[in-house]
């Protein structure tokens, strides 16, 4: 009786093109490099520490630093479009992140997605 309570191994079908769910196809994970722009200005304190916390957080993830400096024609029109008031200013992806001193902890959270709902603007709710 035993022997009729066992399932028997079942095949699924896949279809071609598509992956099995839960599984990554190839074994790992797809990273993305993700875009930094650091618009920076001369004798900056700020703008040195931005550059540390790039350079740590950049050896655990993928990260394209451009820095561009901020009295140039482009980092004054990139500073213009991102609301960035002082250096350094940061954007991740081409959409601004940061000005002033630049949180380790908050673009790790965002880097891996673990951000908080709360610190999200496009999850924010008008109650």
């Amino acid at each position: 009786m035993a022997c009729r309570l066992r399932r028997r191994p079942q095949v699924h079908d896949v279809r071609q093109g598509r992956q099995a769910a839960g599984r990554p196809q190839g074994g790992a994970a797809v990273v993305s490099t993700r875009q930094i722009t650091l618009l920076t200005q001369a004798d900056c304190t700020l703008c040195e520490h931005a550059k540390q916390v790039l350079a740590k957080v950049g050896a655990d993830h993928p990260l394209t630093v451009t820095e561009i400096e901020l009295t140039s024609e482009e980092g004054q029109r990139l500073a213009m479009e991102a609301g960035v008031l002082f250096a350094p200013g940061v954007l991740l992806d081409g959409r601004p992140f940061s000005y002033g001193r630049l949180s380790e902890r908050r673009l790790r959270r965002t880097l891996t997605g673990t951000a908080s709902p709360a610190s999200r603007p496009s999850d924010r709710s008008s109650t």
